[in-house]
């Protein structure tokens, strides 16, 4: 069976010795769950090349979209497209259209360095970025993007607006009784519906007005309701805080 949703990557050392919080893991998070499409893993690695092999290599065995974060600059540490290359068994090439990009941006500056940000995998594909110079780096749906997460952002949107997934819907209930007391429903409604996920979340902060976020979701917005509705009616009386 084809594999199918994302897969994440987010690549270097500054952000496994906490010199820098991640921040583009969580909002690829978040921007892959708005356009419906499931993010099945994400790894943190560091710069180095077989590791990074490795983690490309498992992505796309688990995921059809996989998504780099960090490591396509010109500086020594930069060797993303390199370990992309090798996971794919392809060649590193320099893209002439690229070359002609940098040297335009670059004018009577150009260096050896900068052009090193034209060197990919080989058979890869630039997509225009609306309002940059810099387009999205990508070969068979994995999308290399950049570390700097403004612009990780800019081009994971012109990325997303190519791709199509499908929307998830999502209700939660706030229980005032902890896990072990409405556990019993929890897996009668899961067990029943098991098209429908159902996810169980306690707080210990007691400024909340709820001691347990339950989540309820599905592409199918009926079965959602259907779930929603029989966790109601299974759950004890007075128990449920509110629902959104």
């Amino acid at each position: 069976m084809d594999p199918t949703g994302a897969a994440a990557v987010i690549i270097g050392n500054e952000v496994l010795t906490a010199k820098v919080v991640d921040a583009n893991g969580p909002h690829l998070i978040r921007r892959l769950r708005e356009a419906g499409i499931p993010l099945r893993t994400l790894e943190v690695v560091p710069d180095e090349v077989d590791v990074i092999v490795e983690a490309v290599a498992r992505a796309r065995m688990r995921a059809k979209y996989v998504f780099t974060s960090g490591g396509i600059g010109p500086t020594h540490d930069d060797v993303t497209v390199r370990a992309v290359a090798l996971a794919m068994g392809r060649r590193v090439v320099r893209l002439p259209e690229m070359v002609e990009l940098i040297r335009e941006r670059a004018m009577d500056k150009l260096t050896a360095e900068a052009l090193r940000l034209a060197d990919a995998p080989e058979g890869s594909v630039l997509i225009p970025q609306p309002g940059s110079w810099y387009p999205v780096l990508t070969v068979e749906n994995v999308f290399m993007l950049p570390g700097v997460p403004q612009l990780f952002r800019t081009q994971l949107d012109a990325v997303l607006a190519r791709l199509s997934g499908t929307p998830v819907h999502l209700r939660m209930l706030y229980l005032n009784l902890g896990e072990s007391a409405v556990a019993a429903v929890l897996d009668r409604v899961a067990l029943d519906m098991p098209h429908v996920a159902i996810g169980s979340y306690p707080t210990f902060d007691r400024s909340l007005d709820y001691v347990v976020k339950v989540t309820v979701e599905s592409v199918e917005k009926a079965a959602v309701e259907e779930a929603l509705t029989r966790l109601q009616a299974g759950l004890p009386a007075g128990s449920v805080v509110r629902t959104e």
